[in-house]
């Protein structure tokens, strides 16, 4: 039996890299090799015990890669063509995905997740994609893999945030949080048309990248109050959308209170715990707020769009990859993604 090397979580605070058995494409599958893949701040949360996981799963869901097999039924494809593929896998078919919620496919809340999740993911070798035919993707050429590392999920996730958040020209919006997720939630917006653009962080780098990638103003929360600033830039209306790209209650509460009355909250943030919402930021619920969530889009169509955006250099989100490492060296790159050390905003592992 060929093996191959992945990341596989033990239990919380462990994962290590074992030898595992290379899949095999069964109808409608396809196993890709990757090339180059990522770490994800939701991996950090499974490493933590914060999102459980089953022991022995291969994590990881960020996939580029070259096509090693194809199984019976996925047409319009070669070997050892170049694809990504989104983190989300819908499978095109079910009742969410015909219904536009692609992400929830299954009808299960997250149903769309599988790599890492419910099936072994992209930290590794090779990598099975389920549903092919709804999920590989070509990646253009001239583009390079670090270009697309993105696509696969904080490209598309930050980039939703903004969409469902449903920024308008002229709007004005707040991030607040500009990690990887962030960063992509702010040029997103600035994508969309949005005219002021707040970014809030407490890491003078990140704050440098927020302003490359499209924020007109920028906060640090450890030396400004956030919300006082906001409604002096904004003459007291609040703002039209508050992008929430962290996941904690500080976070999601700021972006609630930095709202004007109608304003859209839209959370991109994994929480854990309990989340409560303060009556007088909510107005008792009588504000006309809408509050959305949106886990990562994925599927085809989404890649390609995305790949298009990189293509055509609106956006260049490839300076985020600050850190590389081999895949034998996973633990290495978990430690520094996961402390937060060196400037770190994401890490590429090459098998």
């Amino acid at each position: 039996m060929r093996t191959m090397k992945a990341a596989v979580f033990i239990r919380p605070g462990h994962i290590v890299l074992e030898d595992k058995p290379i899949p095999a494409a069964g109808p409608g599958e396809a196993v890709i090799r990757i090339t180059t893949t990522t770490i994800c701040g939701t991996d950090v949360h499974i490493l933590k015990g914060e999102f459980p996981v089953q022991p022995g799963r291969t994590i990881g869901h960020e996939p580029v890669g070259v096509i090693a097999e194809l199984g019976a039924g996925v047409t319009g494809y070669v070997l050892g063509q170049r694809v990504i593929v989104g983190a989300i896998t819908p499978c095109g078919q079910c009742h969410p995905c015909l219904d536009g919620h692609q992400a929830q496919c299954g009808g299960k809340a997250a149903g769309g997740w599988r790599f890492g999740n419910t099936i072994d993911g992209c930290q590794a070798e090779y990598l099975l994609v389920p549903h092919a035919m709804s999920n590989l993707e070509p990646i253009p050429d001239g583009l390079t893999d670090e270009q697309v590392l993105m696509c696969p999920d904080i490209m598309s996730t930050g980039f939703g945030g903004a969409e469902r958040g449903g920024i308008r020209i002229g709007d004005t919006v707040v991030i607040f949080a500009q990690g990887p997720i962030g960063l992509c939630a702010t040029a997103g917006a600035k994508l969309r048309g949005a005219s002021l653009i707040i970014a809030v962080d407490g890491v003078a780098g990140r704050l440098e990248t927020a302003r490359k990638l499209g924020a007109d103003v920028t906060i640090d929360y450890t030396t400004t109050d956030p919300l006082t600033e906001i409604m002096r830039l904004t003459g007291g209306r609040g703002v039209d959308v508050a992008i929430e790209a962290l996941g904690t209650q500080q976070t999601f509460e700021s972006c609630l209170r930095a709202l004007k009355p109608g304003g859209t909250l839209s959370s991109l943030g994994v929480y854990s715990g309990k989340l409560s919402l303060p009556l007088d930021a909510f107005a008792a619920g009588l504000g006309d707020h809408r509050i959305i969530t949106t886990l990562c889009p994925g599927g085809k169509e989404r890649m390609r769009r995305l790949m298009n955006v990189v293509a055509s250099g609106r956006v260049d989100l490839q300076p985020m990859v600050t850190h590389r490492f081999k895949l034998d060296q996973i633990e290495l790159a978990y430690d520094l993604f996961m402390h937060q050390r060196d400037g770190v905003l994401k890490v590429a592992i090459t098998p």
